[in-house]
């Protein structure tokens, strides 16, 4: 059976664990892994429009980590062995209900801890990008709400209150358009 295919379908979900440069190291269960703050591999996807905006959801309340904040297009985890081209075209289908051709650009590592939940985010992040005009069909329970923001306003609003975004938002952005 595909390795993807298993850890989704079995409970708990597994990750990879990974060590500073992103060599996989061991699997967890996701939340164990939010729950000890374990580096973990993860991928951010944004999903730009031809006229050169990027697509936005806000986090459905019921999310485990930072729900109810905007973010980048589509945020999720690889299985293990699962590629994360792979993994990341499955979420944004899932979270979004659309697919498009995606591209790496490049992974960072960030560490981030939710007051909420009690949980941390300590993901190896590999950052990807998309092109679509059109509009999403999200699944309520991943984004209760979406926007297409351009960019400079994005980074504006992110500067004004961070509080309103995830994170790991404003380095992914970076990855992908430049300071």
């Amino acid at each position: 059976m595909d390795p993807s295919v298993a850890a989704r379908g079995s409970n708990p979900r597994l990750v990879e664990l990974t060590d500073g440069s992103g060599s996989v190291v061991g699997t967890e269960d996701v939340v164990s892994a939010h729950q000890d703050g374990h580096l973990h591999r993860a991928f951010s996807v944004f999903v730009f429009n031809s006229n050169g905006e990027t697509l936005l959801q806000r986090r459905a309340p019921g999310k485990r980590t930072f729900g109810g904040r905007w973010s980048n297009t589509c945020c999720g985890h690889p299985a293990p062995g699962e590629e994360v081209l792979t993994a990341a075209g499955r979420r944004l289908g899932e979270e979004m209900g659309f697919g498009v051709p995606l591209e790496e650009t490049a992974p960072f590592t960030y560490w981030a801890s939710d007051d909420v939940s009690g949980l941390t985010e300590h993901e190896y992040d590999h950052v990807l990008v998309g092109r679509f005009d059109g509009s999403p069909n999200p699944d309520p329970t991943e984004a209760d709400e979406w926007m297409w923001i351009e960019v400079d306003a994005l980074r504006a609003d992110l500067a004004r209150d961070p509080s309103r975004y995830t994170p790991w938002l404003g380095s992914a952005l970076r990855m992908v358009a430049g300071t």
